[in-house]
């Protein structure tokens, strides 16, 4: 991930490291649901050694959703972060709810996704030290 992708997980992750407030939208009630990447990986190269009859679309992500606030909460605990959640207006184009349905990829590919948030998040935060952020 890049530092300054803007995504959630990122932000979070580099508002915490660095020491300042960690911006929520909407009171952080919207819903995610987060795969970490090794989940994906497999579960895209399970999809590539189907056979051609298996055109998709296929879901290939985390169903348990959490809501940003908690996602936040669990970012400011790992990091031991002095920051404060800081609320901003919602977006009007940010969805209240995101969360697949994996249904298929278990059917046609055995797949789901085993790496809990807490640990994917423990390894993002240590990806984030190692390239310098919160030195």
């Amino acid at each position: 991930m890049h530092p300054n992708d803007g995504r959630v997980v990122s932000n979070f992750i580099v508002q915490a490291l660095s020491g300042q407030d960690i911006t929520l939208y909407g009171g952080g009630r919207q819903t995610r649901a987060f795969c970490y990447v090794d989940d994906l990986v497999n579960g895209l190269m399970r999809l590539m050694g189907t056979s051609d009859d298996v055109t998709g679309p296929v879901n290939i992500g985390n169903p348990t959703e959490i809501s940003i606030r908690d996602l936040a909460e669990r970012v400011i605990a790992i990091t031991g972060s002095l920051g404060r959640l800081v609320d901003r207006p919602l977006p009007q184009d940010d969805p209240v709810q995101r969360c697949p349905d994996i249904t298929l990829a278990r059917r046609l590919l055995g797949w789901e996704p085993h790496v809990d948030l807490a640990v994917g998040l423990g390894k993002t935060i240590h990806y984030f030290k190692t390239i310098g952020i919160g030195a």
